[in-house]
This record gives structure tokens, C-alpha cells and sequence, in this order.
């Protein structure tokens, strides 16, 4: 029986081997990982210098490979940037996943949720300037980015309405609070500083989301 690990790790292999530009997709693991070298790598650049300033070389060097390896896999640096923006979607999804699973209810799902996500921030700085610089260089990429996140909320809280765990009004603008919550609250805790551990940040907003704001009456 293949492993949860194991099938994440086949999973990730699958995302990586798909961001290539089409009909470049590596048919190797050494290629796999060849790919997933120039990706890191143009993470770094990006995050570091932005779209405009970084560059195919700068990529290259940083993966350690040949420039002839970067276009093995890639057309452009917009064709990179594009398969980035998507890559740290799905591992922002992957990072997460496994936190949602055992919680004993949606609340404590949100907050482990939350939890694993201002972790994997304090990490992956350069997420944000990746993703706020798509809204210009690929807009699509950039609505798809939060779209299918707030989808994958709302799936969740329909699920959790239905075995009567949150209220069953829950839908699409709840979905889009708590992400737009957890994207800003990412940004102050672990982009611009790291001076609230990330457990009392968690637990502050599931109180929230368990009893609102309003005064008791």
C-alpha cells in the first residue's frame, strides 16, 4: 500500500513534470528534478529581484544547470514565471493539506490551516512578491492563484456545514474572509515581521471564527 508521503511525493513529481511550457514536460526523474532545480531557482531570482530585473541566466546560475537546460523546459522567462506562480500555489496546497486531516472539527481544521500556512510564509518570503507582481505580468495566473484557494475554503466549510459544524449559510464570501484573513495575517507575521508565534496567531482567529466579534448578550 503506497504511503501518504509516498503518494504526495508522486503527486508533487506529477505538479513539477507539468510545469513546463507544453510539450517539454521531462519524461525522466532526472529531468523531474531538473525542472524542480530551475523553479527553486527562479523562486530565489524573482523573489530577490522581481519579474522585470531577474533573469533567464540569473535562473540558470542559481539552478546550477546550462542555459540550454533552462530551455529544455521553458520558452520564456514569462513561460517560467507563469509554471512558478502556479508551482507555489500547489505547494502552498500541499503544506496545508496534510494539517486539515484528524482536526476534530472545521474550527480547529481553519486554525491548523492557518497554522501550517504562516509557517510555510516564514519560509517562503518570496511567495508574496511572486504572487503580487502576477497581477501584472499574468493576471491570469494571479486570479487563478486566489480563486481555486477560496474554492478549496468553500468546499471545506460546505462540507463542514453539512455535518452540522458551522452555521449552514457558509459560502463563497466566507470562503474569500478567512483566505484574504490568512494572506494579510501571513504578511505582517511573517513577511514584515516574525514577533507573534504562529500557534497564538492561529488560536486568536479560531476563537474569531468561533464566537465572532460581537459582544456577548
Amino acid at each position: 500500500m503506497t504511503s501518504e508521503r509516498g503518494t504526495n511525493a508522486a503527486s508533487h513529481s506529477a505538479a513539477t513534470a507539468e510545469a513546463a511550457s507544453a510539450g517539454k514536460e521531462p519524461r525522466t526523474a532526472r529531468g523531474r528534478k531538473t525542472l524542480r532545480a530551475i523553479l527553486d531557482a527562479a523562486a530565489e531570482e524573482f523573489g530577490e529581484k522581481g519579474f522585470h530585473e531577474g533573469s533567464i541566466s540569473g535562473i540558470t546560475r542559481r539552478a546550477g544547470v546550462a542555459l540550454g537546460s533552462f530551455y529544455t523546459y521553458f520558452d520564456s522567462k514569462d513561460d517560467v514565471f507563469r509554471a512558478l506562480v502556479r508551482d507555489m500555489s500547489e505547494q502552498v496546497r500541499e503544506h496545508v493539506a496534510p494539517a486539515l486531516k484528524g482536526a476534530p472539527g472545521q474550527i480547529a481544521a481553519e486554525q491548523a490551516a492557518l497554522l501550517a500556512f504562516i509557517r510555510f510564509a516564514r519560509t517562503h518570503k518570496e511567495i508574496y512578491r511572486i504572487i503580487d507582481e502576477a497581477e501584472f505580468v499574468d493576471p491570469e495566473s494571479f486570479r487563478m492563484h486566489y480563486a481555486t484557494t477560496a474554492d478549496r475554503i468553500a468546499r471545506r466549510l460546505r462540507a463542514a456545514a453539512e455535518r452540522g459544524e458551522v452555521r449552514d449559510d457558509v459560502g463563497e464570501v466566507h470562503a474569500w474572509a478567512i483566505m484574504g484573513m490568512n494572506v494579510f495575517l501571513g504578511l505582517r507575521y511573517s513577511v514584515w515581521e516574525e514577533d507573534v508565534a504562529p500557534e497564538a496567531i492561529a488560536e486568536t482567529v479560531a476563537a474569531m471564527l468561533a464566537r465572532g466579534i460581537a459582544t456577548s448578550t
